[in-house]
């Protein structure tokens, strides 16, 4: 009886610090400043359902007036979605909008492209968008550290695949954060983020160290 008790007692305790540490990892979801409630998307340039939720999110965005935030979750099972997203963070460099129409560049022609041809895609949209594209766009490493970053936050919130879509909520204190699991219910899992944050919120706010991003021309 003793034996049963004390491992009762060791498999609380094992949930309970679980519980605390699932609390921990989800503050780091948070609105950027300036806004109550905000789309958090983790992505995978490679991920054939990224490409497809990606202008879903926007628009639901769009239409609630609430930012977008984009956090990089490149697969290890996909082999040139890293590279990609270190591309998208260097024309994150030359400007957000630039960046974003990155990515949306990367979806659309996401079928045609390899590990091999990456560099192709990338340079086309460097020409299109008069970007200039050196031939080491990371010297120091910096880009990667930051996609890394992104990753490794993932995994700190236990996400399992991409996308990972959630909305949160700043002050929202019944339900801080929900997952998007059914994305035809963004928007009204949106409105209710909003009714519990007590506002709508504007679709701009001043980008921080967090990827606040507009919507993708």
């Amino acid at each position: 009886m003793k034996l049963l008790i004390r491992s009762v007692l060791v498999l609380l305790a094992a949930l309970s610090l679980a519980s605390l540490c699932f609390g921990a990892d989800a503050s780091l979801l948070k609105p950027p400043p300036g806004a109550k409630v905000a789309v958090v998307m983790f992505e995978d340039l490679e991920c054939p359902d990224c490409a497809r939720s990606y202008p879903i999110v926007w628009e639901a965005a769009k239409a609630h007036k609430v930012p977008v935030v984009l956090h990089d979750f490149p697969l290890p099972k996909h082999n040139w979605s890293f590279d990609a997203a270190v591309y998208a963070r260097y024309f994150d460099t030359r400007s957000q909008q630039t960046g974003n129409d990155f990515r949306a560049f990367m979806y659309q022609n996401q079928p045609n492209v390899t590990r091999d041809n990456l560099r192709q895609f990338v340079q086309k949209f460097a020409d299109d968008n008069k970007v200039p594209l050196p031939f080491n766009i990371d010297p120091e490493g910096k880009l990667k550290a930051k996609v890394q970053a992104d990753y490794d936050l993932g995994q700190r919130i236990n996400l399992e695949h991409t996308p990972t879509i959630f909305v949160i909520g700043e002050g929202a204190s019944s339900t801080p954060f929900v997952e998007v699991v059914d994305r035809d219910k963004l928007s009204q899992y949106i409105e209710n983020m909003q009714k519990q944050a007590g506002a709508a919120t504007p679709a701009t706010v001043k980008r921080t160290a967090a990827k606040v991003h507009k919507k993708p021309s």
